[in-house]
């Protein structure tokens, strides 16, 4: 929540089929990026949990950056109501863009927003002011069936499109992908969340999520009170979190300036689940889907 030397501020980013998403942007998150060596000239959404300056005040740098990178291509903007005025105060410092913002300011408890290769799955959470937890779901159509498609009297030649999700018309007949695929298959899911107390949503959010992101503002213990207080989280009630949602992996983030190694709380914390790893600057995981029966 608040930068040191060797630490930045809290955000994720993710990379999918050469398009990227950023999740907050506070105060240096373009270093960061930089120091992971990768590319913000990629990014088309920039989703925001709240306004709180740890996690929107690099964002007029950022578009600079991108701008002095000769970017054309539009920019999407996700955050709570108040997306755009909170943005355009910001561009006091930066008014001079070579691109397109887009807004999409959520009013919802629940809401879902499908851009680009991505579904959004945005809930409000339980902060001081308003703020939304988000998921990232990969869709994973149904596996090709040749018979399927042969019983239904499919054209060869529609196949490979039907396969991307088209719905074609071919000699007057309709043809969509059902025709030809199995039930859908598992995805991909990443539940990000950050700057609440526990509540219901997160868990009903969070269900059966191949990783799970979720702040833990202190690890140690007699913290309770604070968290409480300030309307955050403590490294057990997250864990508590992750058990009940039943996740496969839970990474802690947006530490307290005075948890300094929250490794040292690892131990007490997967006593109650056990899958639990420290958050870190750069830390990165690859998600894939998970293997059909038979493949290797």
């Amino acid at each position: 929540m608040m930068p040191l030397p060797g630490r930045w501020l809290t955000a994720l980013m993710t990379r999918l089929n050469g398009s990227s998403l950023l999740i907050d942007c506070g105060e240096g998150t373009q270093i960061a990026i930089r120091e992971k060596g990768w590319s913000f000239h990629d990014i088309d959404v920039i989703c925001f949990t709240h306004y709180h300056g740890d996690h929107i005040s690099g964002l007029p740098g950022l578009l600079l950056s991108m701008g002095n990178a000769e970017r054309s291509a539009p920019l999407t903007l996700i955050g709570p109501k108040g997306l755009e005025r909170v943005v355009s105060a910001l561009r006091v410092i930066a008014p001079e863009l070579p691109f397109e913002l887009n807004y999409i300011e959520l009013s919802e408890q629940r809401q879902t927003i499908s851009i680009g290769t991505y579904l959004l799955e945005a809930f409000r959470v339980n902060h001081n002011m308003i703020c939304y937890g988000y998921n990232i779901l990969v869709k994973r159509s149904g596996r090709f069936i040749p018979e399927k498609a042969e019983q239904n009297h499919v054209p060869q030649m529609l196949w490979s499109r039907l396969q991307k999700g088209m719905i074609l018309e071919h000699e007057g007949r309709t043809y969509t992908p059902d025709m030809i695929l199995g039930p859908e298959r598992k995805g991909i899911k990443l539940t990000y969340c950050t700057d609440t107390r526990p509540v219901p949503v997160i868990v009903e959010a969070a269900r059966n999520a191949d990783l799970f992101i979720c702040e833990g503002m202190y690890g140690e213990k007699g913290k309770e009170s604070k968290a409480q207080e300030h309307k955050h989280m403590t490294f057990y009630e997250a864990a508590e979190l992750a058990k009940r949602a039943e996740v496969e992996e839970l990474w802690l983030t947006h530490y307290s300036p005075s948890l300094i190694r929250p490794e040292e709380f690892m131990a007490e914390t997967r006593k109650i689940f056990s899958r639990t790893y420290p958050g870190k600057d750069k830390k990165t995981v690859t998600l894939e889907f998970a293997k059909d029966e038979g493949e290797r």
